[in-house]
């Protein structure tokens, strides 16, 4: 685990197998569009408290999604079938943010990780073209989404929040359906949970994750806006 300095290039991370048992890599550093993006190239990426430096993860195992093998229950198809829910993309990226940056029960001290300085970077990353939501809307209302970066053939997926029954779980079915049609080779939870688990997320090595990462990278990143069909 190494600590970074103010003399640290925005660049430089140490290896992710140099992690802690944890999954922590790195200390310190200010959040910065330029370290972030570089962070999540080297398979890192920041979580921490407001009252906490900068923690930079790379945990073993990770969990990741094919788009293909997303799992439908059969109570979310008949919701697909038959909601009058809407589903839009990059429309209210940073209304998808703060909604997201509620106390989690998985932070490292049990509150929100999504810290003001946070939401300044991600909503930047999303003017230059990483950043991507997918909403949900009951009528003129939010009611759920997601938000996360894309890099190569690859999305990195870093919250979503749901304020009626099923609406996170219908982001995700369309994140995974766009991602399969626009070649992203896969969709990157970070974190083991049931509710990912439960849709079709799998846990892989850190080893085999850092070898698809490297894979997806070769690809040119997306279209800065994304259009969701259907």
């Amino acid at each position: 685990m190494q600590l970074i300095t103010a003399d640290t290039p925005e660049t430089q991370f140490p290896s992710p197998n140099s992690a802690s048992e944890e999954g922590l890599v790195a200390v310190g550093g200010e959040i910065t569009t330029k370290r972030v993006l570089s962070a999540y190239r080297q398979g890192i990426f920041p979580w921490y408290s407001e009252d906490q430096p900068v923690l930079w993860w790379s945990p073993e195992p990770r969990a990741i999604l094919y788009p293909d093998e997303i799992k439908i229950s059969r109570s979310l198809k008949k919701t697909l079938r038959h909601s009058d829910l809407s589903i839009t993309a990059d429309t209210v990226f940073s209304e998808v943010v703060k909604a997201c940056a509620g106390p989690r029960t998985q932070s490292p001290t049990g509150g929100t990780w999504i810290t003001d300085k946070m939401i300044q970077t991600y909503n930047r990353l999303h003017q230059l073209g990483y950043g991507h939501s997918i909403e949900v809307w009951n009528e003129e209302r939010l009611v759920g989404g997601l938000y996360g970066l894309s890099l190569g053939a690859a999305f990195f997926g870093e919250s979503m929040f749901s304020h009626q029954t099923d609406a996170s779980k219908l982001a995700l079915v369309y994140l995974a359906r766009f991602s399969e049609s626009s070649g992203i080779d896969f969709i990157d939870c970070q974190l083991p949970t049931d509710h990912l688990a439960s849709m079709g997320a799998i846990n892989i090595s850190r080893k085999e994750y850092l070898r698809m990462l490297e894979t997806a990278l070769k690809h040119q990143d997306h279209t800065k806006y994304w259009q969701l069909d259907g």
